[in-house]
């Protein structure tokens, strides 16, 4: 069983980020499957997704054509790959189905959902307008919409006063270490999934 160091009889509200969370990735293997090399495909993830312009494009600030134009730029001989890459982002999630179970039987008890993810509308939109999870929850609060992103405090203190949460009645699951201590530093509980572990984050959830 997994150790909690929050008293689950308070909590009223779980949040939940998204990629990592309630969506597997796959990139690498996308790549794998298109026949580009290891090596090539770690250039180009990491020269898209450890970038400054990825935290611009799930800022809301710039669009997908600006993203992979400014990456062309940098990587001119990765422009075919990431093009192809971004052009066949629907490959890249790995839907939860247990996962979405689960959160099920928690709206059922009583317990509110809501939604607190790093994210550009396009892909945000393209990887999770399908799925149930968007069917039930109380709130979404997607970087793209308020033009900040985790960890940063303000994009917390946000979803505190936009839903109007108690903190103390919140618990804030992320696949980050940074992201959920920005959450615990407004007050907030959290709980790091580590690895992304679909099956940790069941055992956390069958708690509630």
């Amino acid at each position: 069983m997994v150790s909690i160091d929050f008293d689950v009889k308070k909590i009223k509200n779980l949040v939940f980020d998204v990629g990592g969370i309630l969506l597997g990735y796959r990139w690498e293997d996308m790549f794998k499957d298109h026949g580009t090399d290891k090596e090539k495909a770690l250039r180009i993830g990491r020269g898209l997704f450890d970038s400054e312009d990825w935290t611009l494009y799930d800022s809301g600030i710039i669009s997908t054509k600006e993203l992979i134009d400014r990456f062309c730029i940098k990587y001119p001989d990765l422009e075919e790959e990431a093009r192809w890459f971004l052009n066949n982002a629907i490959l890249m999630r790995v839907p939860r189905e247990k996962v979405y179970e689960e959160l099920k039987i928690i709206k059922e008890k009583g317990y509110k959902i809501y939604l607190l993810s790093n994210y550009s509308q396009e892909l945000f939109e393209l990887h999770t307008s399908d799925l149930p999870f968007r069917k039930i929850t109380d709130g979404e609060l997607v970087s793209y919409m308020v033009k900040t992103v985790k960890p940063n405090r303000e994009i917390y203190e946000i979803l505190r006063d936009r839903f109007s949460l108690n903190p103390i009645e919140s618990v804030f699951f992320d696949d980050r270490e940074d992201n959920v201590n920005g959450a615990i530093a407004c007050g907030f509980n959290g709980v790091h999934i580590k690895d992304q572990s679909e099956e940790l984050l069941l055992e956390y959830l069958r708690q509630f």
